[in-house]
C-alpha cells in the first residue's frame, strides 16, 4: 500500500476505538530508523548507507546546538511542537493523516496508538562513520534516548489532545537479541536506564508506555523498566512469557496491561487463521496465567487482543485480514465473557 490516507481509512473500519497510526515501508524515509532520525546531529550519506560522522568538522557544533535545543524543550523554554523533536510530513505522513481523522471521529474513541523504534534498537541500528553501533558510545547513546524520549513525548502530547489515553510503544525487535554475542557488553541496567528515560517523557505527557518485542526477549527487563502495556507474539511466545510467572503476576497486580499478539502475521500463516481457532487458544492461554495464580477477571479486563506484529511484509488483502480477525477475535471473546 502507498496511500497513507487509506490505510488510515482501513485502521479505522477495523479498528475504531484505539486505532494507530500507520508506517508504509514502501517509502525509505518510514523504515524503522530513518523516519526517527531527522534531528540527530552528525547525519551524514555514503553510498546509500546513513551513519553518524562524528568527524565531520561541524560535529561537535551540531551535537553543542542539539543538546542546547533539548534543554531549551525540556525545561519548557522553547515549544516541543516547533522543535528538532516533533514529526513532519515529510517522514510521518500517516501520522497526521491520522490526526485529522481521529479528530473527525473522537466520539467514538477510547483512545489513541502511536509508535516509535525503541533506544535499544535504535542505538544498536545506527553507527558511527567506523560502522560501531552508537549503543557503545555514552555521549552519541545519550543523544539518541533524548530525541526518541521528546519524539515520543510529542506523539502522546499530540494525540491527547484528540483522545485519551495516548498510547505511545516502543518497537523494540533489537531485545530479541539481549543474551546473545551480539549483546554480550550490553547490560540489563543498562536496557532498563534507557527504557526508563523515554518512558518519563510519555508519561509527564500524560501518555501510557508500552513496548513491542516481536519475537522472545528476557521479559523481566519490561517489568522492570515499569512498562504501562507489554505488546507480545502471543501466537508464538506465549509460553516464553510465562516463565516470568513471579514477574508477570505482579505487572497485572499494579494494573499492567498485556497486548497479547494472539493474530499471526505470518505470511505462510494469515491465510489459514481463523476467528474460531484464535479465540480457543486465547481462552487455553488464559486458562495457563490463572494457574499462575493470576485472577480470570483480571486477565479479561486488562488484555488487549492485536497482531502478532506489524503488516509491512504482506499483502494489502493479508493485512486487511489480520484488521478483521483482530476486530472479530476481539469481539467474540467481550460477546461470550459479556
Amino acid at each position: 500500500m502507498n496511500d497513507h490516507r487509506q490505510a488510515v481509512e482501513m485502521i479505522f473500519a477495523h479498528t475504531p476505538q484505539l486505532p494507530i497510526w500507520p508506517q508504509l515501508p514502501m517509502y525509505r524515509e518510514e523504515g524503522m530508523i530513518p523516519q526517527f532520525l531527522s534531528g540527530y546531529p552528525g547525519v551524514d550519506d555514503c553510498d546509500g548507507k546513513t551513519f553518524i560522522n562524528m568527524e565531520r568538522e561541524s560535529f561537535d557544533e551540531e551535537f553543542l546546538a542539539f543538546f542546547e535545543e533539548y534543554l531549551l524543550v525540556s525545561e519548557g523554554a522553547s515549544d516541543l511542537e516547533d522543535s528538532r523533536f516533533a514529526l513532519t510530513p515529510q517522514v510521518a505522513k500517516g501520522f497526521f493523516e491520522f490526526l485529522d481523522v481521529a479528530a473527525e471521529r473522537k466520539n467514538e474513541l477510547v483512545g489513541l496508538k502511536g509508535q516509535i523504534t525503541g533506544p535499544v534498537t535504535f542505538c544498536t541500528g545506527v553507527v558511527d562513520q567506523a560502522g560501531r553501533a552508537i549503543f557503545y558510545n555514552d555521549q552519541l547513546r545519550d543523544a539518541a534516548i533524548k530525541m526518541l524520549a521528546l519524539k515520543g513525548a510529542y506523539q502522546a502530547r499530540r494525540m491527547a489532545q484528540i483522545a485519551r489515553p495516548a498510547l505511545v510503544f516502543f518497537d523494540e525487535p533489537g531485545l530479541s537479541g539481549f543474551g546473545t554475542s551480539a549483546f554480550i557488553t550490553i547490560s540489563k541496567e543498562d536496557i532498563i536506564q534507557c527504557l526508563a528515560e523515554v518512558f518519563a517523557a510519555v508519561k509527564a505527557e500524560g501518555g501510557l508506555t508500552g513496548v513491542h518485542v516481536c519475537a522472545n526477549t528476557e521479559w523481566s527487563l519490561l517489568f522492570e523498566a515499569g512498562v504501562d502495556v507489554l505488546s507480545y507474539d502471543a501466537y508464538g511466545f506465549f509460553d516464553r512469557l510465562v516463565l516470568y510467572p513471579k514477574e508477570l503476576k505482579s505487572f497485572l497486580e499494579r494494573g499492567g496491561i498485556l497486548a497479547t499478539g494472539i493474530v499471526p502475521t505470518a505470511a505462510d500463516l494469515i491465510d489459514n487463521a481463523t476467528v474460531d481457532e484464535l479465540v480457543e487458544m486465547w481462552y487455553s492461554q488464559t486458562a495457563q496465567l490463572e494457574a499462575l495464580g493470576i485472577n480470570g477477571e483480571t486477565i479479561f479486563r486488562q488484555t488487549l487482543i492485536t497482531p502478532s506484529c506489524g503488516t509491512g511484509t504482506v499483502s494489502v488483502e493479508q493485512a486487511r485480514k489480520v484488521m478483521e480477525l483482530t476486530r472479530n477475535v476481539s469481539a467474540a471473546i467481550r460477546a461470550k465473557l459479556g
